[in-house]
């Protein structure tokens, strides 16, 4: 994907002229150059390069007389379903750029890149070679307030005929398959990854000790991969100029606690031969989803941790977080063994919510068979949203959960959720114009409508969902992170609604069960409070509301048992309507 190819050159330019320009240009020299009449095709080390000269070059530089185009190399055939789209604002929030992505079809797959660039640039997935072909027309030059998107193909090796596949090394992987994006300082939120819930460690160092912790000729990181089995990435070129550089520690926790310990070691030792007098607190970088439950309610878990290393413990802000930084800093202060004891116990909060995030959404599949999680557009974390067993392409693997699944029976019902924010957060999910909930509505394939306020002070809202099981994930998830980002719940709160579903009178009881049973049962699985208010007077339509109170998972998990329950009481009706129709060859 690194090759290029530079058009509307003059005749009388050189394999040397081009070269001269990428040096004069900070360019990497090209691998390769293959100089013909009037263009040329040339190979550069990395993506991240490939980037930056089509960036600096395309239409912007003269190579006698004639301004030159750069762009990805890519043959017809392999030009499918996978485009890259730059100059993205660096402060646009992911679900904006979710919206826009999912007007034109069915987002499989969205990887950050990392760039030496300010703006950001995203690898996007489409469903079809269609859908990623309107893409690139009517996203090219797209405007958004002073930038204009940059759309390119990459090249998309599925859409090799067979015999042009990549050759398959031994194991059964195909090459392509091998390669991993190594994550940046904003984190890699679709990314490949090679082991599964691979959870690294990532630590910002001050750029000063760089240095120190490379060693002379790499022999200083060398020895510390070696003797905690680690892989470690020190991200030097990123944010060219700042005060401090992402490192990212693949191992076990283990691995990656004594790596962090000897990283640690050095920069203090570093700090005492060239007389630093500035404390180096340990900084760890956290993806904001995560970061909710290790604080834990009313800041009890990061209390706790503070109180049983000896440390203080503070996180940076939510308002720092952008399309370009979904990360947030952990900053520890105490002495090596108190930060690293901290460190212990910060990554074993942090592991625990990812693998229960990964549990859940892999449990959301298999509840919504052919539910593109990867398209929601809520998982920017990362996470790999798609079972170990997922075939290719990012399709479902043909696994039925156990019991009854009504989604399986039938296409898709209609189904109605009453979900109550806060009364504060209504203008935020409005949006300027209405801009916000028009996008979120669209994207998620759902109507939402805010209902009246009951009354002048009323402290929530009514928010009316419509739509399918799918549409009703993605507008409910995108509600949850909307209100967590605008901060309508604080760092130490986790985002908790209460959300109301219909259910026919005759089924309450089922929700409920015998003595209580099924209802409590529901409770412990999913997490979430479920309540079937008792007295309720059945609606014209013959309906009750159930009450589930609860965060963004143990909610759907919840809304999703309660409605299989549903489908098995109508069913059994409709057995016994069946069953007690009289036969017209018995009528006699």
């Amino acid at each position: 994907m690194n090759k290029l190819y530079v058009g509307n050159l003059s005749p009388s330019v050189t394999v040397e002229d081009l070269k001269e320009l990428f040096g004069e240009r900070k360019l990497p020299v090209a691998d390769q150059v293959l100089l013909k009449s009037g263009y040329a095709f040339v190979d550069f080390p990395d993506q991240n390069s490939a980037i930056k000269a089509i960036e600096t070059l395309s239409g912007k530089v003269e190579l006698h007389g004639k301004v030159i185009e750069v762009d990805y190399s890519v043959p017809k055939k392999l030009r499918s379903r996978k485009i890259q789209i730059r100059n993205i604002p660096p402060h646009l929030q992911w679900e904006v750029l979710d919206g826009l992505l999912a007007q034109y079809g069915t987002v499989e797959n969205v990887e950050q890149v990392n760039t030496d660039t300010e703006t950001a640039v995203v690898n996007v997935t489409y469903a079809t070679k269609d859908e990623a072909k309107e893409a690139i027309e009517k996203l090219t030059e797209h405007q958004f307030e002073d930038y204009s998107f940059k759309l390119s193909y990459i090249v998309d090796m599925d859409a090799a005929p067979p015999d042009q596949a990549p050759r398959t090394r031994r194991g059964g992987r195909s090459s392509r398959d091998q390669g991993t994006s190594q994550p940046g300082p904003s984190g890699d939120f679709g990314a490949p990854r090679n082991r599964q819930h691979d959870f690294p460690l990532r630590i910002l160092v001050p750029t000063q000790f760089v240095g120190a912790i490379i060693g002379k000729e790499g022999l200083t990181i060398k020895n510390v991969t070696k003797q905690t089995q680690s892989k470690v990435d020190i991200h030097r070129k990123e944010n060219a100029g700042a005060a401090e550089k992402p490192i990212t520690i693949h191992s076990t926790p283990d691995g990656c606690s004594s790596a962090c310990r000897m990283i640690l070691d050095i920069m203090q030792k570093e700090a005492s031969e060239t007389k630093t007098t500035e404390d180096i607190p340990l900084k760890i970088l956290a993806h904001n989803s995560l970061v909710g439950r290790l604080i834990g309610k009313e800041g009890r878990n990061l209390k706790k941790i503070e109180e049983d290393t000896g440390t203080k413990i503070a996180i940076s802000s939510l308002k720092d977080l952008t399309i370009y930084n979904p990360e947030r800093t952990i900053m520890v202060r105490g002495s090596l063994e108190e930060s690293c004891k901290a460190e212990v116990e910060i990554m074993k909060k942090l592991r625990e919510a990812y693998e229960n995030d990964i549990a859940a959404v892999n449990q959301q599949a298999n509840l919504i068979p052919g539910l593109n999680l990867n398209a929601l557009g809520i998982f920017s974390s990362g996470l790999p949203v798609l079972s170990p067993a997922a075939g290719p392409r990012g399709a479902m693997p043909s696994m039925a959960p156990a019991g009854y699944n009504p989604f399986l029976q039938q296409a898709p019902e209609q189904e109605v959720v009453y979900l109550f924010v806060p009364t504060q957060a209504v203008g935020a999910l409005i949006g300027k114009k209405g801009q916000h909930i028009k996008q979120l509505a669209h994207f998620a394939g759902a109507s939402i409508k805010i209902a009246p306020a009951e009354g002048p002070d009323v402290p929530l809202r009514m928010v009316i969902i419509s739509g399918t099981a799918e549409a009703q994930f993605k507008a409910q998830g995108q509600i949850h992170r909307k209100l967590k980002e605008e901060n309508f719940f604080s760092a130490k709160e986790e985002v908790k609604l209460e959300t109301h579903i219909k259910v026919p009178s005759t089924a309450a009881g089922r929700v409920i069960g015998k003595g209580g049973k099924t209802v409590n049962e529901l409770q412990n699985l999913t997490s979430a409070e479920v309540i079937v208010p008792r007295d309720q007077t059945p609606d014209e339509n013959d309906e009750v509301f159930v009450k589930i109170s609860g965060h963004f998972f143990a909610s759907q998990t919840a809304q999703r048992k309660i409605r299989e329950i549903i489908q098995q009481v109508k069913q059994q009706e409709q057995k016994h309507q069946q069953g007690g129709a009289v036969s017209p060859h018995h009528s006699k």
